[in-house]
């Protein structure tokens, strides 16, 4: 039996364009596309929108590594992200990463499930060895901020604190405020009766929202009862809605949304109805908040803000700059049918 000689035919990737492609394209030298890509000065303004059009026309990407010969700066930040999968601090990463892409930096990113010191240690000193020009940490557990901020580095620090943090800058949304508004909603719906579901106790967030809650209920003399301690899962919600004691209850706080949802959904096997029977108010503002049944009344935290605001500060520091201190962004009530008047008050 005899084969027909095929003939493979490859195709080539396209090469990447190079400074001095950039260069023949503006009709320049190589020496003022780099100073134009590292915004040195001596440019002429005409000259500078020239070379800009040919490195967007050729898609050219600057060399980290030439780019930080010549400035002498890396343009590298590094990430320290602790915790699970929360809705909040991952989409605050998110942000974060993409307004630095935005502005034209690099992030190293280490992401760990725990804030065990001796990992974090372990990442700060990969990051210096990578010559970031800063840190910032997002990180839900308390003590993951300490950790860095005790290794007492050169570089700016940035980190994602609900409050503020003596000697760093601190970005984030105000969790105190933001639970009062939400139990100030219940008081206003005529609930008096208000438990709280509280967050994990090692959590700066679940804490500031229990505050609140608690300042809340006490500037309108009323008692304070947490049903239970989660750990933000839809699942540690419904555990607690199974079991919880609900005399003299008619609404119910819960330190985020998806403990929110399995609250709900236990109570609903135990034949109550929200909100009529209970009102229940989350905290997030999770994409699927809206389409629950019946859709939650939450606290709307803007992740995209915080992310983005987080690294302006940062840059800001790295630039020398630590006279701007950014104000915490006030989260915002979103009233939806989870949350109604009280109809069962004695």
């Amino acid at each position: 039996m005899s084969l027909d000689k095929v003939d493979y035919v490859t195709e080539e990737a396209p090469r990447q364009a190079t400074i001095f492609d950039v260069a023949r394209l503006a009709g320049v030298s190589h020496q003022t596309v780099s100073r134009v890509v590292n915004d040195l000065p001596n440019v002429r303004s005409s000259t500078r929108v020239r070379v800009e059009e040919a490195i967007k026309k050729l898609r050219y990407v600057p060399s980290p590594a030439a780019r930080a010969l010549v400035t002498r700066r890396s343009r590298t930040i590094g990430l320290i992200a602790t915790g699970g999968p929360e809705y909040g601090p991952s989409s605050t990463v998110l942000y974060f990463n993409a307004a630095a892409r935005d502005a034209r930096w690099s992030v190293f990113t280490a992401n760990m499930t725990d804030s065990d010191p001796g990992s974090i240690r372990g990442a700060v000193e990969a990051f210096l060895r990578q010559n970031v020009e800063g840190i910032a940490v997002i990180s839900g557990h308390e003590g993951s901020v300490d950790v860095v901020a005790g290794m007492e580095l050169t570089i700016p620090l940035v980190a994602l604190e609900a409050t503020p943090h003596t000697g760093l800058a601190t970005v984030g949304a105000d969790q105190y405020n933001g639970a009062r508004n939400a139990v100030r909603h219940l008081i206003a719906l005529g609930h008096r009766g208000i438990a709280h579901l509280a967050g994990p106790a090692d959590s700066v967030d679940a804490r500031e929202r229990e505050r609140g809650w608690r300042d809340e209920l006490g500037a309108n003399d009323l008692s304070a009862r947490v049903i239970g301690v989660g750990d933000w899962s839809p699942s540690s919600g419904h555990r607690f809605g199974e079991a919880c004691d609900l005399t003299g209850l008619t609404a119910i706080f819960a330190a985020n949304d998806q403990m929110s949802i399995g609250l709900i959904h236990a109570l609903n096997e135990r034949g109550l109805t929200v909100p009529h029977d209970m009102s229940i108010i989350g905290f997030d503002d999770i994409p699927e908040a809206a389409y629950v049944s019946p859709p939650l009344t939450t606290v709307r935290q803007d992740f995209e803000t915080i992310g983005r605001d987080m690294l302006s500060t940062l840059l800001s520091r790295i630039d020398g700059d630590r006279s701007t201190e950014l104000p915490q962004s006030l989260p915002e009530l979103i009233e939806r049918s989870s949350t109604g008047p009280a109809t069962n008050v004695d």
